[in-house]
């Protein structure tokens, strides 16, 4: 084991010390209002490991995750809805009868099965986003032509979710901080706190199986996409089956993060499917670090923390801001700070910011020559 990949490891060991650290503490030190968004914040760290594993280690560039963010968010709003709507005329949730609905859409019901619906959330989203994907890699599109496609599908859920308010509340989308779970209203404190500590430890859990799956043989041939396509095309493997299988994976965690933002942010609309919201997970993972998986939590936590202390006291500011920091790091850090500071980046921060010209040979060398290379 050489020296890098130790030190790469003794950094993760001790990013992850503080994170557990912080995430254990955070109940006691923070108000329920900053639990609050630190909850929402971990969901979205979420969405941006599936993110990390088609773009950092497959190099497929979505811009239509917010698609599967929204399935899963609206998975878990209909059942709330449900569960909620016995006083409701009809036993239906209560904006149907703004429409003049008198009877529960046939693809509501299975949702009033609690079973159903935490199978739903990360398996609806994992299959359309498979269908889609195979659709795709079968005409072998890439690059940036793939990236306008799954923009082009995200506008296309956009518009049809946005229009359907008979069925789904269109444009307004579905309340869930004001439904029932377990006895107790879903945007209480009590339970604000319990969907907390439930995201913390399926990041950690999605952390894990993310690992599981980079470190493996499929994570190596994932990785061979990435780098040589043709290549491992001519090894005997089929591309289109192991980018089909990943993007139905980062689209069940694109699922799984939504419902639990759901639950946090008391609502979901088609404002989850909007262009920004996609292409801002994108952000969080280059500015992480894409092939990091850390980096990729990371990115969601502090980008979205930053972004909330940032708003309140400059409203107007942090769209410059985010632009200027994306500027930075695809000019200056491509691998995302982790990344960054895992390749000893801080030792070569002159050159990375052109201030110094770097070796062509011999890069561990002293460019004033003091250094001999002896044959």
């Amino acid at each position: 084991m050489n020296k890098i990949t130790k030190n790469k490891r003794w950094l993760s060991f001790l990013i992850w010390v503080l994170i557990i650290a912080f995430i254990i503490s955070a109940p006691s030190i923070l108000p329920v209002f900053r639990l609050n968004l630190l909850g929402r914040y971990l969901s979205l760290a979420i969405v941006a490991l599936g993110v990390d594993l088609i773009w950092g280690y497959t190099g497929l560039l979505s811009l239509g995750q917010g698609i599967f963010f929204a399935l899963g968010g609206y998975c878990s709003a209909m059942y709330l809805q449900l569960n909620s709507s016995q006083d409701f005329p009809n036993n239906i949730p209560e904006f149907f009868g703004l429409y003049g609905v008198t009877k529960l859409p046939f693809f509501w019901e299975p949702f009033k099965s609690p079973i159903f619906t935490l199978i739903a959330i990360w398996l609806i989203p994992a299959l359309i986003s498979a269908f889609l994907g195979f659709l795709v890699f079968r005409n072998r599109i890439k690059g940036v032509y793939f990236s306008i496609l799954t923009q082009a599908a995200l506008l296309v859920f956009f518009n049809f979710f946005n229009g359907q308010q008979k069925l789904i509340n269109g444009t307004n989308g579905l309340k869930t901080d004001v439904t029932q779970l377990f006895g107790q209203m879903v945007g209480s404190d009590s339970m604000q706190r319990l969907f907390f500590w439930l995201t913390a430890i399926i990041v950690i859990m999605a952390w894990f199986f993310s690992r599981w799956i980079v470190r493996e043989r499929f994570g190596n041939v994932l990785i061979g996409i990435r780098d040589d396509e043709p290549r491992v095309r001519f090894m005997g493997y089929n591309p289109t089956y192991f980018k089909t299988i990943v993007f139905g994976i980062a689209g069940a965690l694109a699922g799984i993060s939504g419902a639990l933002y759901t639950v946090q942010s008391g609502i979901v609309s088609p404002q989850f499917m909007t262009v920004p919201f996609s292409i801002e997970m994108v952000i969080w993972v280059a500015v992480g670090g894409r092939g990091t998986l850390l980096g990729a939590i990371l990115g969601a936590v502090i980008i979205n923390y930053a972004k909330s202390l940032v708003s309140e006291a400059l409203p107007a500011s942090w769209m410059f801001i985010q632009g200027g920091l994306f500027i930075f790091v695809v000019t200056t850090l491509p691998e995302g700070f982790l990344g960054w500071i895992q390749s000893d980046g801080p030792r070569n921060i002159m050159v990375r910011l052109g201030l110094r010209r770097p070796l062509s040979t011999y890069p561990s060398l002293e460019a004033d020559g003091k250094e001999e290379v002896k044959p």
